[in-house]
């Protein structure tokens, strides 16, 4: 390969930009559908906090609106009012730092030669920038630096009759991560990508004896608020069309290797959905027993750092016979930003967000049960919190393996200079977080707590082998500057 091939592609792979975590929202045939849909946003509100928002139809224009903040703060009654139709798409989003702005809030929407149009994902389209020159060298002019908005130049230019057809044809160009929901003035499309990185559930709503409403979600407790019923996944490479003529489902890709993202069941989904058809409060149990099994600790109580570690905790309590104890304390209501008062106060911001209950740490030898550690800073503060609350010994344990890769397909994720694991022993890491013993669940313990007998979920978290061509490349020369 040669060398500007290359730095092509380590332009394209800019995803200290472009990560995102995000949750995505449809429904079809409902007379409130912006309502309905403001209530799974809101309950998909943990897959991002910086913008929201919502794109709806009634059968003949496409309104949409969206802001920052969260789901509740932005859609007041008097904005759901102004958002008239039976089908609508919603999008939670949360970018990292430096794309955090009103233009890259999601539904994008916009009116071309095929009507009008709206489009939402959770992921990341890995080939985006190289998409995005070739557009603008044809004229197209963009105005977000989100990925999202490539779909909707690709639709608008294809020769395709059929908005279906315009999409299958645009779907076919991208290449990463994607689960999409898509409005257009008469039906609402929704697919992911082949590889089937990111989570996209199906339901169904009885609205009357005759009537039935069709919803998707990235994960299925916006079905459990709405009351509505989860039939199965979206498939990996599959779209479905809802309009006036009922729903069809249809293959645009042809097969690839499954590549589901374990973290969505180590960390980033609710406890209480299915994802990948499988209950995340289950894997994390499994997490929590097989973390027991491979590093247990001679200790007298077992430590959650909440909310994240809290189903591991259970899963290390319960195969150790070590008691459960919520020794630290969440407070819910402290938002992404704040003010710290000085530097004088060590640990300001781990001391917002979490307090130890002192009588039942002091003189304990403690185990602290956590998802994950990434950098290791935010992980020393807890531990040095939970020693200075009077506890004897602080063992560290992680429900996943080390982090010693970024995350190319919609998780944010620090670049790999930034992720402690990638450059440090497990000792190294131990010292650092200034815990008694650190252990991590083994990468066999994590395919086995999630059933993963079939090898269908993606590990490039904690191996750097990436399930698509473009990253394994562009990966290996960032890291060998001197290859190619």
């Amino acid at each position: 390969m040669h060398d500007d091939q290359v730095d092509d592609q380590l332009d394209d792979l800019n995803f200290d930009k472009l990560h995102e975590e995000c949750g995505v929202f449809a429904i079809y045939g409902h007379p409130e559908a912006s309502n309905v849909t403001y209530l799974g946003l809101y309950a998909l509100q943990h897959r991002g906090q910086e913008s929201a928002g919502i794109a709806c139809g009634n059968g003949r224009v496409v309104t949409c609106r969206k802001d920052m903040g969260h789901v509740a703060d932005i859609f007041k009654p008097e904005v759901l009012a102004q958002l008239p139709g039976h089908m609508a798409i919603g999008h939670t989003r949360y970018s990292t730092t430096g794309d955090s702005k009103m233009l890259n809030a999601q539904p994008f929407s916009v009116t071309c030669n095929k009507g009008p149009i709206a489009v939402a994902h959770n992921g990341n389209i890995t080939n985006a920038a190289e998409l995005r020159r070739e557009l603008e060298s044809d004229g197209s002019i963009f105005q977000a630096t989100s990925d999202t908005e490539v779909i909707l130049h690709l639709v608008a230019r294809s020769r395709e009759r059929t908005m279906a057809g315009a999409l299958r044809e645009a779907l076919l160009q991208l290449e990463g991560a994607f689960s999409l929901v898509f409005l257009a003035a008469d039906q609402l499309i929704v697919a992911r990508d082949p590889h089937g990185f990111r989570p996209l559930a199906m339901g169904q709503m009885e609205l009357s004896e005759h009537r039935t409403g069709y919803v998707f979600a990235s994960e299925t407790c916006a079905f459990d608020l709405i009351n509505a019923v989860y039939l199965n996944d979206v498939e990996p490479g599959e779209m479905v069309i809802v309009g006036p003529n009922g729903v069809t489902r249809e293959r645009y890709a042809p097969k690839r290797p499954l590549a589901h993202c374990v973290f969505e069941h180590v960390y980033f989904s609710r406890p209480d959905s299915l994802v990948f058809g499988r209950p995340v409060q289950q894997s994390r149990e499994w997490m929590g027993r097989l973390l027991a099994r491979e590093a247990p600790a001679d200790a007298d109580v077992i430590v959650p750092v909440p909310d994240s570690g809290v189903a591991a905790a259970l899963g290390f309590a319960t195969e150790s016979g070590i008691p459960f104890r919520q020794a630290l304390i969440r407070n819910h209501y402290v938002g992404r930003t704040f003010i710290e008062p000085s530097q004088a106060i060590r640990d300001f911001g781990v001391k917002l967000k979490l307090n130890p209950v002192r009588h039942l740490l002091e003189g304990k030898r403690v185990v602290l049960v956590d998802d994950s550690i990434v950098r290791g800073t935010t992980s020393r503060k807890i531990v040095r919190m939970v020693r200075q609350a009077g506890a004897k010994e602080v063992h560290m344990r992680i429900s996943c393996p080390p982090t010693i890769s970024p995350c190319f397909y919609g998780v944010d994720t620090p670049t790999k200079q930034h992720l402690i694991a990638a450059n440090s022993t497990i000792e190294d890491i131990r010292r650092f977080i200034e815990a008694d013993s650190l252990g991590y669940l083994s990468q066999g313990g994590l395919s086995r707590a999630v059933s993963d007998g079939n090898r269908d979920f993606c590990y490039a978290c904690y191996t750097g082998e990436y399930p698509t061509e473009l990253v394994q490349i562009a990966e290996l020369m960032r890291e060998n500057p001197d290859l190619g």
